[in-house]
């Protein structure tokens, strides 16, 4: 039996624009700490290889010190062999990462590039293991890369994989895209014996496709979106010619989360704030909330006040606008509280009408509001 690891995706030099410096620090490190537990995996399962399908580099244009410290990790694999596939993010064109100084310099001789379809053979403990990649050379190829890797592929005495990035015909939302990859055509090298895995990348969440069980994504080994399903993983992989196991190991530690909160009373807010506080591992977790009901000004004031706090302690906080709809009404009790007078009481009030209305200017009549509560130091 042939071990491997696939992996993909690792996207080094991503950023997220929602994440404050401090917290970006820390995601760049977690990324950088997914390579070296997949090394540690790789070590402990004692893999013949490991490969990486797609995206290793967020983009062609990372600086210096991103590729020193990629170059750093991947040295914790040791002698392990290392099949890195270019794919979207940091394909084969004249800005390559893979063809710069610093790359080259610093990559040890376990680390191979796939630059053409030419299978590259690995002695394993297990057997003779062929790989195969279709490596992306610009941003939008014209042909399914994978079936054109594939073609003239007979049956051997050898284990072969095949490297993929980029979305399948069954999955993808754009039919007309000239680049989907063919699951058909996949299956079909599958029942022919021609290749016995399909290594894929580009898919964030850890995806079995068709019915094979020998064509995967990986996934990304520490989620970059909301939409994720199953990251944080790497797969190992254990296969001949007549069976296979694959087994997802928990690899990344951050999570993105998405939730829609019914706002209407205080006892809404008192929720709001124990499900933030009971959140794990909150230095390593984004949340989007998304907002909806109508408060008085006292208890919009407190949930400001919880949200402050929250975006303290979390990697990042945000309200998304786009699924967000709190509106603020002052009640009696609000302006009593106040102990308003005079021009004060005036302003109080034309700021109350505008909040109500259905004009621009209601959000920041509420806002002014909010803020003019929380001065009064009533919250």
């Amino acid at each position: 039996m042939i071990k491997v690891l696939h992996t993909s995706d690792w996207q080094l030099g991503m950023t997220r624009a929602f994440l404050s410096p401090e917290s970006q620090a820390r995601f760049a490190e977690a990324r950088l700490e997914a390579i070296r537990t997949i090394a540690r995996i790789a070590h402990e399962e004692m893999c013949d290889c490991v490969v990486v399908a797609g995206d290793t580099f967020e983009s062609n244009a990372v600086d210096r010190k991103t590729i020193a410290r990629a170059l750093d990790a991947l040295a914790e694999f040791g002698e392990t062999p290392v099949v890195i596939l270019p794919g979207n993010h940091d394909c084969l064109d004249a800005s390559s990462v893979y063809s710069s100084k610093a790359w080259n310099e610093g990559c040890t001789p376990n680390v191979v590039v796939l630059h053409d379809c030419q299978p590259i053979e690995i002695q394993g403990a297990g057997g003779s293991l062929e790989i195969i990649g279709a490596p992306w050379d610009n941003k939008r190829p014209l042909s399914d890369l994978v079936s054109e890797a594939c073609q003239g592929l007979d049956e051997g005495d050898k284990i072969r994989i095949v490297l993929g990035h980029g979305s399948i015909d069954t999955l993808s939302p754009d039919p007309n895209d000239p680049a989907l990859i063919s699951l058909s055509l996949m299956e079909q090298a599958i029942r022919a014996r021609s290749v016995h895995y399909f290594a894929l990348g580009d898919r964030h969440s850890t995806t079995e496709v068709g019915g094979t069980g020998r064509i995967w994504f990986s996934g990304t080994p520490l989620q970059t979106d909301y939409d994720e399903i199953e990251p944080n993983k790497a797969l190992v992989i254990e296969l001949d010619q007549d069976r296979i196991t694959v087994e997802p190991r928990l690899v990344g530690t951050w999570s993105f989360l998405r939730k829609r909160i019914d706002l209407n009373s205080g006892e809404d807010v008192v929720a709001l704030e124990q499900w933030l506080s009971e959140l794990p591992a909150k230095t390593t977790t984004i949340v989007r909330l998304g907002l909806v009901g109508t408060l008085s000004l006292t208890e919009k004031a407190k949930l400001d006040a919880i949200l402050e706090d929250a975006e303290s302690r979390l990697a990042a906080l945000t309200i998304s606008e786009r699924r967000s709809d709190l509106v603020v009404a002052p009640d009696t009790i609000d302006i009593n509280a106040l102990n308003l007078s005079g021009f004060a009481r005036l302003a109080f009030e034309d700021l109350q009408e505008q909040a109500t209305s259905a004009d621009s200017a209601a959000q920041t009549a509420q806002d002014a509001l909010g803020l003019m509560f929380r001065l009064s130091g009533r919250y």
